[in-house]
């Protein structure tokens, strides 16, 4: 299998390749040369499954071509080591919970599997070479990413982030490691970040110099095993006596990795209706789908942080997959838009009727289904990460204490080390230089 560039100005790359590199040469990102569909028959017994062996299969489907099924299957395995439970909430209306994870965030399946990819093949390409990698996080992308590739040999993880823009849990996660996790607190916005991350990679003396590649959805690696949880999700719809082909996913919209993995996921027959991209006020893709017009913006700060993008990298991939149609794409995605208001009404009014605690940036989703859903459609909501890691605008909202998971309470009381920078390239590109 080989993949391209959005842009179209690169040469096609291996899987080796694209996960190494992380960002094509002209600036775009790679996606797959042919999207290959999984057979009809893998479908009629998939409520049956586990997990693991429907990810297997699926991930096989993405890069059977290019490493040793053994070699794949322990990847899978080792990744995909907890439970993604669906749960029904109320009427026509399921959470998909994500959170079960090492660092209780959706996150963590495409860091652990990019983690343990690039391992594999940097030891294959580049071995005894440091290979240094550039992410950065609006929340939760930090956590996973430094948790997954903790004591990786051969990998330093740079991890840059909003100072005052992430939860303080979000931050304990990935400030606190050490070893080869490093984290950068950046006077600026996620869109900042983002931008320096880009910057790097396009840098030819520092390109010369070290060997770089990205742990965001920009890398392959990372956003196509995002996948392998709607597949479950329509798994276990299946096993619940649901029909697959009425499921409508609510997906909590940022950086568009996750909805972007989905609908490939649809190309390679994964039976689902449609999708709602649920955004809170960084709502560019949403006013893209009432005009037809792409017009980024600074971001704003919500109470759904993570969610908090104004120049989605991710859009060029939609872009490339319907062919730059804007009525194509609306057939299988329609939008919505909260305030931190509305956020906090519907944690507030599921948690009183239901007993069910949605975090911010499930709650988007939740709130799409309910005013989104059509008479018999069946949806899901995908609860992104734990209400634990928002603890103290979950309290303010509900009126209670949120008790706090161990998985969360070990990272708490940690010492916070980091390295201040502005958020300009010179400044990064001086420190990155200094390694």
């Amino acid at each position: 299998m080989k993949y391209y560039s959005t842009n179209r100005q690169a040469r096609e790359a291996t899987l080796q390749e694209a996960v190494v590199r992380g960002l094509a040469p002209d600036r775009g990102l790679y996606m797959p040369e042919r999207i290959a569909a999984i057979p009809r028959a893998f479908f009629n017994n998939i409520g049956e499954m586990t997990l693991q062996d429907i990810a297997y299969v699926v991930a096989n489907t993405l890069f059977g071509d290019d490493i040793d099924a053994s070699t794949l299957k322990k990847i899978v395995n080792e990744t995909l080591n907890f439970d993604i439970p669906l749960r029904k909430v109320e009427n026509n209306r399921y959470v998909l919970e994500l959170f079960h994870g090492p660092t209780l965030a959706f996150k963590d399946v495409g860091a652990r599997f990019m983690a343990r990819l690039l391992g594999h093949f940097n030891s294959k390409v580049n071995p005894g070479q440091e290979v240094h990698v550039l992410v950065a996080t609006s929340g939760d992308t930090g956590s996973a990413v430094a948790n997954g590739f903790l004591g990786v040999e051969g990998v330093r993880v740079h991890v840059l982030y909003p100072k005052g823009k992430v939860s303080p849990i979000q931050e304990c996660q990935f400030t606190t490691l050490g070893r080869n996790i490093t984290a950068l607190e950046v006077s600026g916005t996620f869109d900042d970040c983002q931008a320096l991350v880009k910057g790097a990679f396009m840098d030819k003396e520092l390109n010369e110099r070290l060997k770089l590649t990205s742990a965001n959805s920009i890398n392959i690696a990372r956003f196509l095993p995002q996948m392998f949880y709607y597949f479950y999700g329509v798994a276990q719809a299946a096993k619940m006596g649901l029909d697959p082909h009425k499921v409508v996913f609510a997906v909590p919209s940022g950086n568009f990795g996750n909805l972007t993995s989905a609908l490939i996921g649809k190309r390679m027959g994964m039976p689902v209706k449609r999708f709602i991209a649920a955004n809170n006020r960084n709502d560019i893709f949403y006013q893209y789908l009432r005009s037809g017009v792409y017009s980024p913006k600074a971001s704003i700060p919500t109470i759904a942080n993570a969610m908090d993008v104004g120049d989605p990298s991710n859009f060029a991939r939609i872009l490339d997959l319907y062919d730059g149609s804007r009525d194509r794409i609306a057939q299988d995605i329609s939008g919505v838009t909260y305030s931190d208001d509305q956020i906090g009404e519907t944690i507030r009014t599921v948690y009183d009727r239901t007993g069910y605690l949605l975090d911010p940036h499930g709650a988007t989703g939740y709130r799409a289904l309910e005013e989104e859903l059509a008479p018999g459609e069946v949806g899901i909501a995908l609860e992104t990460a734990h209400p634990a890691k928002f603890k103290t605008t979950v309290e303010e909202i509900i009126g209670k204490e949120v008790a706090v998971p161990a998985k969360l309470a070990a990272f708490i009381g940690g010492t916070k080390h980091t390295v201040k920078l502005s958020p300009t390239l010179a400044c990064f590109k001086k420190y990155l230089m200094g390694l």
